[in-house]
């Protein structure tokens, strides 16, 4: 019986799930938005969220602890100059998931989850949205055929 034990076994040992959140903390910091399985983001937002927290607190002892979770000096730097005080006033709910449909070839369950608020600072950088191989295609065939 599985009582009280919290957490997502994912498949994996302890060691391959600890190394496995640290890598998608890593990334999720550095990136504000990725893209993982259902399962994983969900899991992934208990420890973001903690990270995230200690962060806001700014002091040296968290700073540290951070630095044992997340092993990228620049993504500890950037959580405590810009995502930390970005979420100083808000009490939790740092990040959204997203959920965006099955994954071709397994069918797993896949989903986005972001910071909140990076999404207006990403769109407006970003400028339009990416195109799918079949628009590109289509507007290809429409100038050959003005031509």
């Amino acid at each position: 019986m599985r009582h009280l034990k919290s957490g997502r076994q994912l498949s994996r040992n302890s060691a391959h799930r600890w190394a496995l959140m640290r890598n998608l903390i890593t990334a999720l910091l550095r990136e504000e938005k990725i893209r993982t399985t259902d399962p994983k983001a969900k899991e992934l937002r208990r420890w973001v969220e903690r990270v995230i927290t200690l962060g806001k607190q700014g002091s040296l002892h968290a700073r540290r602890q951070v630095l044992a979770i997340v092993q990228d000096k620049a993504v500890v730097r950037k959580l405590f100059d810009t995502i930390g005080p970005r979420f100083k006033d808000r009490p939790g709910g740092y990040t959204r998931i997203i959920k965006i449909g099955l994954r071709r070839g397994d069918a797993a369950k896949m989903s986005v989850i972001e910071l909140v608020g990076a999404e207006g600072e990403k769109e407006a950088s970003k400028g339009g949205a990416k195109k799918g191989r079949r628009a590109r295609r289509r507007e290809a065939q429409k100038q050959e055929a003005a031509a």
